[in-house]
């Protein structure tokens, strides 16, 4: 009778976990982005004479449209007849992929569709840095992650050099649109490659290069 109760007790437990990961996974949906939005005052050049690195941030969330414009300026598609985009890759295999960090969830970000595709709920920006008392309250951050498999069969040497060129250039692009709008910015390659490959369930040919926190200033 007590095992009776005991496998009843434990199927409901079991139940009721499943019924609430279903739930919570209804509930995680793609983020549609507004509209890119990149008008901006400042020239290119003053953008590079202002380009920094800075480590505060305010805990603030980014607004929807400063993400859009963030990201479409990273590596959004600038040739829609082409699907090219805003940063070069080499041999144009886009090997590279964003994920986002904030205090929300982890996503992906699909410049086609210009959304937020859900990978991980919950807050898990401590996954993209190491040094704790810098990066925490970034409220934004971004992981680079190469696809060997789109970079054909090349050695994995050479997929790693062209993969870090690449990720530079798409830094460089955040470094420069945070600089036309005053907002801090920090890339790095601090980051626990294999725990953070783990909770978003990376393939093996999926590879962290770098990651970089974007935020607003601190004490606004």
């Amino acid at each position: 009778m007590k095992y009776r109760i005991l496998i009843a007790t434990a199927a409901s437990v079991v139940f009721a976990m499943v019924f609430a990961l279903s739930a919570f996974a209804q509930e995680q949906k793609s983020i549609q982005l507004p509209a890119p939005k990149l008008d901006s005052k400042k020239s290119l050049v003053q953008a590079l004479k202002d380009r920094k690195t800075t480590r505060e941030y305010s805990t603030k969330n980014l607004p929807e449209q400063t993400i859009s414009n963030l990201l479409w300026a990273a590596w959004g598609i600038n040739r829609p007849d082409t699907g090219k985009r805003t940063a070069p890759s080499a041999v144009n295999w886009q090997e590279t992929e964003l994920y986002v960090s904030t205090t929300q969830g982890t996503y992906l970000y699909d410049p086609k569709g210009n959304a937020l595709i859900p990978v991980l709920p919950g807050d898990n920006r401590a996954l993209t840095y190491t040094q704790v008392d810098r990066f925490k309250d970034a409220p934004f951050n971004l992981v680079y992650v190469a696809d060997f498999q789109k970079m054909g069969d090349r050695k994995d040497e050479e997929k790693m050099m062209a993969a870090s060129m690449d990720t530079g250039f798409i830094a460089q692009n955040v470094y420069l649109y945070c600089a036309s709008q005053n907002l801090p910015t920090c890339f790095r390659a601090s980051i626990d490659r294999e725990k953070f490959g783990q909770a978003v369930k990376l393939r093996p040919t999926q590879k962290v290069i770098a990651a970089q926190s974007v935020g607003l200033p601190k004490g606004k």
